[in-house]
């Protein structure tokens, strides 16, 4: 993605912490069948103590073409998104001063580049369900757990899916968060956000001299 130097984020800290966050990204992948780029939505599970900058797993249906293309060490392009937001140029108190303000769109997302590989077996796969079901479920005031399902229903549930793992070699960041505006500016948009983008909103006050 084109980067301009004012809103990128390289702090590993903050990108492991964004992706966590917001876990449920975009997987692109190359269809050497159909010779297209694929784009798969998912829930990713990430361990940061594998690998250079971590590790990412989740699980795809055998029905998905993803599967049935896949080639282990495939690069593919991870895209995970958190607060993005319209911003008005009404919110910002120098309007009043010179009228030198248009609209724009503030957002805040991580690309992350690495190898898939394909995992089959039902042991990976029921750790990885149960990961993700802790995850999801940790907010409850029943955590469901997996165990709360016949047996024989789980099982000929895992013959149907297959675990995805992907060793990242790269991450990048882009925060657009109202950089290149005064400090006033900052302050009145981090207010406007507060609601609707809380994430980008923060972001902004712990940014704001």
């Amino acid at each position: 993605m084109f980067q301009p130097p004012q809103y990128q984020e390289n702090d590993l800290k903050t990108l492991q912490q964004f992706i966590q966050q917001h876990n449920f990204a975009t997987l692109m992948s190359y269809n050497s069948t159909h010779e297209r780029i694929e784009a798969d939505h998912l829930p990713f599970l990430f361990d940061p103590k594998q690998g250079l900058y971590g590790t990412l797993t989740a699980h795809i249906a055998k029905e998905n073409p993803l599967y049935t293309h896949i080639k282990h060490g495939q690069s593919v392009l991870i895209s995970f998104q958190g607060d993005q937001h319209y911003i008005s140029p009404h919110w910002y108190p120098s309007k009043k001063q010179h009228q030198r303000t248009v609209p724009t769109w503030n957002y805040m997302v991580v690309h992350v580049r690495g190898y898939l590989r394909c995992i089959d077996d039902k042991k990976s796969l029921l750790a990885l369900l149960g990961r993700l079901t802790r995850q999801h479920e940790s907010t409850q005031a029943m955590p469901w757990k997996m165990k709360d399902a016949p047996a024989e229903y789980i099982n000929a549930l895992l013959n149907d899916i297959a675990v995805i793992s992907i060793d990242i070699e790269s991450m990048t960041g882009q925060f657009k968060t109202s950089q290149d505006r005064p400090q006033e500016d900052k302050i009145s948009v981090a207010k406007a956000l507060k609601n609707t983008a809380p994430h980008m909103s923060q972001h902004i006050q712990q940014h704001t001299d």
